[in-house]
């Protein structure tokens, strides 16, 4: 049973929690915590539950109460039997800007992994139609497990012509971008396209393979991308809430400007919800 909150132990440093306070012992825990990952004090490891309860001198309830919300903020990971890890690299993509994610992970200094789970031709009907294609033109399926610091960040579907890009299949996809590798193989270079984002409730098998606590959210993105207006690529990434964000800049003077939704090809839905892309 965990001991009860108790006054600072004599003869050990106070406690910088204050009883009095009508804030929550947990919830001044979580401001204090945050205070600390914000200073770097935890960069060579999270302390356990126990030695929290022991620093601030509380019980382990208080604890893992403060625990649990700053996870739902997708500020700590932890899983049972795992200890606490302090999750970094959250990643900002601005709207209205064309853009790889290999690139973005890059340039925040962070290691990019893409597993390949599937490359292979097929016929989509309703795909083709997305890309102004009869129906049984063959299509290169991609699939994609995105990762970032060896952590999973995204589950990357596309859908290009098959006889536009016979030389991706030689392609490592597993350290590079598609795009730098469709304009090397394949003369191809993305010039625009269209994205719409959501969020979704993702499937149970997606879940699993994107390692997402169930308390967590996630992201869909469908990417029409376009070479000099025509669609060549069609893209559904389901992408890790607490791991990617979008973010918008805006002026009195040019403001903003958001676009409406576009209904996904039924197929694609997960739970009835279309799924995403990046």
């Amino acid at each position: 049973m965990s001991p009860p909150d108790r006054p600072p132990i004599a003869g050990r440093d106070s406690s910088p929690l204050n009883r009095r306070s009508a804030l929550p012992l947990w919830a001044q825990l979580v401001d204090d915590l945050q205070r600390n990952l914000a200073a770097g004090t935890y960069a060579s490891g999270f302390p356990s539950e126990l030695e929290l309860a022991s620093e601030y001198q509380v019980s382990r309830y208080t604890v893992r109460e403060a625990l649990r919300r700053l996870r739902e903020t997708g500020i700590l990971e932890s899983s049972r039997g795992r200890t606490t890890k302090v999750r970094h690299g959250r990643i900002e993509q601005s709207l209205g800007a064309l853009y790889s994610l290999f690139s973005e992970v890059e340039a925040r200094g962070m290691e990019q992994r893409s597993e390949v789970l599937a490359l292979e031709e097929e016929q989509d009907p309703e795909v083709a139609a997305a890309l102004w294609l009869p129906a049984e033109t063959p299509l290169l399926h991609l699939v994609r497990l995105r990762l970032a610091d060896n952590e999973p960040l995204a589950l990357d579907r596309t859908w290009l012509p098959a006889h536009l890009t016979a030389g991706l299949r030689d392609a490592d996809l597993s350290h590079t971008g598609l795009y730098d590798e469709l304009s090397a193989r394949c003369g191809i270079r993305i010039t625009g396209g269209r994205e719409v984002l959501s969020a979704v409730v993702p499937s149970r098998a997606d879940r699993t393979l994107l390692q997402l606590p169930r308390s967590t959210a996630a992201l869909s993105i469908q990417r029409t991308g376009c070479l000099e207006g025509r669609p060549v690529e069609w893209r559904w990434t389901l992408i890790r809430g607490d791991r990617f964000s979008v973010s918008a800049e805006w002026s009195r003077r040019t403001g903003y400007r958001l676009g409406g939704s576009a209904t996904a090809p039924a197929s694609k839905t997960v739970s009835g919800v279309a799924e995403p892309s990046t």
